[in-house]
């Protein structure tokens, strides 16, 4: 299965998200979001990713952009991560394949030993359920602003 690319029709999910209950993409539909895929909850990168999304919730709200972000650790993790960090948006478990989907569970290598992983990954989906704009690779400092300038263009108001 190939990643999907810009312009391409986002897979569809429905995951089981932090506090309990589930969001999908289905559920989204008609507005505008943002699903960020990163590697584990609680580390350095993920959390500054995570904070700086909760510093600019606000300003993709007002544009009617929800932030949803992702990762394989479990809801339990998740609601920890959330409640230590005052994080404001969910946060949806994949055990079902979803990173996959996206093209984002890929091979990396640390220290000599290889793995499979979560490559940090940034989608801004439309309301019809395209992929407006992608990142993959992501580098965590400037990232978050940028997906909202690309947010702003999205819906009008840049």
């Amino acid at each position: 299965m190939s990643a999907p690319k810009d312009g391409d029709m986002a897979p569809a999910w429905q995951l089981p998200v932090d506090g309990g209950g589930e969001l999908g993409s289905a559920s989204l539909k008609g507005r505008p979001y943002v699903l960020y895929l990163y590697p584990r909850d609680d580390t350095p990168g993920c959390t500054v990713e995570a904070q700086t999304f909760t510093q600019l919730y606000s300003e993709f709200a007002a544009l009617g952009v929800e932030i949803v972000g992702l990762s394989k650790d479990t809801v339990t993790s998740h609601d920890k991560f959330k409640k230590k960090h005052g994080l404001c948006f969910p946060l949806a478990s994949d055990g079902t394949g979803v990173v996959e989907a996206f093209g984002s569970w890929v091979e990396k290598s640390n220290y000599g030993k290889t793995y499979m992983g979560i490559d940090r990954s940034t989608f801004l989906v439309d309301g019809a359920g395209r992929i407006a704009r992608s990142w993959r690779g992501v580098k965590v400092p400037g990232h978050v602003e940028e997906v909202l300038d690309a947010a702003r263009a999205l819906v009008g108001k840049a």
